[in-house]
């Protein structure tokens, strides 16, 4: 019996190095796919309809339309022939293998930032799915924006190569949301004003900004008039960012695909450090009011319209004072994202209405109906001017041709 035993367990020693080793390899593949995960690769790199990461998703940019590439382990037309140093290279100088520049579409000002390890494991993944044969698409680009030698130009103005470097002062839990945030989550990439050479200075990232040819405003994420979550508590936070919707508020429209894509699958610990990170570099206090342009006979009139439209179709869910019935009817008093600078989103949502994600914390998430086809420009207008100045809030009016100019924004 102890001999039997101990050949036994001989063998088990013998075949040790070999498993440990296959575990690693599954670990490394684990989590490169939870990287990929929060680097929300997958919502650029696969079309709709189309196969996982082959790449081909139309991106319409003001100088043109660019397809994005196929990520597979395809040899031919994926990076199946590209090493572990070809794909770190790419994510952190933003240059394929050969040297050639990329388009700063793919957000390698934020991606430089992250580690080689996790560059390793995110790779490992991607050698493992499934290839695909798809070649790239070309793309179409107007002169001379299809000259890529201009992108030398983009980047001495806008792009800062080198890995997150933890600030010593603060946190390793604050340190991990920033790393995320700044990193991987390439939240600037939105969350930030884009100048007309499609680059955002070091000093205005995550003040935020109009995001171009979408038709969304991503709030600044350091006002507390905006998306600022200085006063948010953590909880609220992190049910925003794992599920769609909070307390405090619900994501829609671009936001909605990436906690959809992305955050949801993140761990508790992560979402955590994200919240922390980001409650930090609220402002102290919010700014004043921005003044309306419009008259105020015409204002005053829109406001009473409003009130009548919004007791009509609005008050049943949101509440007769805009008090909601969070966390699936979002308030409206109080609420930061109907009081920024911009009306683009409110306008929007009464235009388009939509949904939260449907996410494994929230799987059937209550919608908002479009109201495009029953309410006029004005009637738009009245009710979102109504609900941008009415219990309290600070918001300034709108006029009835940012309505009609919205009508037509893309729905995608």
């Amino acid at each position: 019996m102890g001999s039997k035993l101990s050949i036994a367990l001989l063998a088990l020693a013998a075949l040790t190095p070999a498993a440990q080793a296959q575990d690693k390899s599954s670990d490394i593949i684990a989590r490169g796919e939870y990287l990929a995960r929060a680097g929300d690769c997958t919502a650029c790199h696969t079309a709709p309809e189309g196969r996982l990461f082959a790449g081909g998703r139309a991106m319409p940019t003001p100088f043109g339309t660019l397809y994005t590439s196929n990520i597979t382990p395809d040899p031919d037309t994926g990076i199946g022939k590209w090493s572990a140093d070809d794909f770190y290279k790419t994510m952190h100088s933003g240059r394929f293998p050969d040297g050639g520049l990329i388009y700063p579409a793919m957000p390698f000002a934020s991606y430089t930032k992250v580690t080689r390890a996790d560059s390793d494991a995110i790779y490992a993944y991607l050698r493992v799915i499934a290839p695909v044969s798809q070649k790239n698409k070309p793309h179409e680009l107007r002169f001379p924006y299809d000259n890529r030698q201009l992108i030398l130009g983009w980047r001495t103005l806008f792009f800062s190569e080198g890995e997150f470097k933890p600030d010593p002062k603060k946190s390793a839990e604050w340190n991990r949301g920033a790393y995320l945030v700044e990193g991987l989550g390439h939240c600037g990439m939105c969350h930030s004003p884009i100048n007309a050479l499609g680059g955002t200075s070091q000093s205005d990232a995550f003040k935020g900004g109009l995001i171009p040819m979408q038709n969304w405003y991503a709030p600044s994420l350091t006002s507390n008039r905006e998306a600022g979550l200085g006063d948010w508590s953590i909880k609220d936070i992190t049910d925003l960012l794992q599920t769609g919707v909070s307390m405090r508020g619900v994501v829609y429209g671009p936001m909605a695909e990436v906690v959809h894509n992305s955050l949801q699958y993140l761990n508790d610990e992560d979402t955590r450090a994200m919240a922390v990170y980001l409650k930090g570099i609220a402002e102290g206090s919010s700014p004043p009011a921005a003044a309306t342009a419009l008259p105020t006979t015409e204002s005053s009139l829109l406001i009473s319209l409003g009130k009548t439209v919004y007791d009509k179709h609005c008050a049943s869910c949101h509440g007769t004072q805009g008090e909601g019935k969070p966390p699936h009817w979002p308030p409206l008093a109080n609420n930061q994202s109907i009081e920024m600078q911009s009306a683009v989103n409110p306008i929007r949502m009464v235009l388009n209405g939509g949904y939260p994600p449907g996410t494994k914390g929230n799987p059937m998430p209550y919608g908002m109906p479009p109201f495009a086809g029953l309410l006029s420009d004005n009637e738009i207008a009245a009710v979102v001017s109504y609900i941008r100045t009415a219990w309290g809030n600070r918001g300034t009016p709108v006029a009835a041709r940012e309505a009609n100019e919205l009508r037509s924004a893309p729905l995608n």
